[in-house]
């Protein structure tokens, strides 16, 4: 059965953790655990916090064509893996008012003075395509069709 973004939505919404995955120095590619806040409902929207200090930061200045990973529950208990993989396009915002549309409360155990951190910037990934694997049913999405 095709998903839709509606179904990734939902299974996104079990998942802890993303790999954010960006073109970096020589042509290697790096790749970090960012935070996913549970509680949005995808839209092909992704929204992370970040230093503007940092390789990643850097890395998506230089080249904003960037890949999510995500990998929910699965294992010998007979739950069903999945994987999501979301390719698109980011962006570094450092707007206050929209840090605060953003904001969750466990974002300040890694950013202690919230939305006024020094350096703090916004990242937000469009994605262009997402594809999935459950183990049983794989596919593609096309989630930005201007962007592809």
């Amino acid at each position: 059965m095709t998903k839709t973004r509606a179904d990734l939505a939902e299974i996104m919404k079990d998942i802890d953790f993303a790999m954010l995955s960006t073109h970096s120095d020589g042509g290697t590619i790096a790749g970090r655990p960012m935070s996913n806040n549970r509680e949005v409902d995808y839209d092909g929207d992704s929204y992370f916090f970040a230093m503007d200090d940092t390789r990643l930061f850097d890395d998506i200045a230089a080249d904003p064509k960037v890949a999510l990973g995500y990998h929910g529950k699965g294992g010998l208990l007979g739950m069903k893996p999945v994987f999501v993989h979301v390719e698109g396009h980011a962006d570094l915002i450092k707007d206050k008012a929209q840090f605060e549309a953003h904001w969750t409360k466990d974002l300040d155990r890694w950013f202690e003075q919230g939305v006024d951190t020094p350096g703090l910037t916004m990242i937000k990934v469009r994605g262009v395509r997402a594809h999935y694997w459950d183990g049983e049913d794989q596919g593609e999405i096309l989630l930005d069709a201007a962007s592809a």
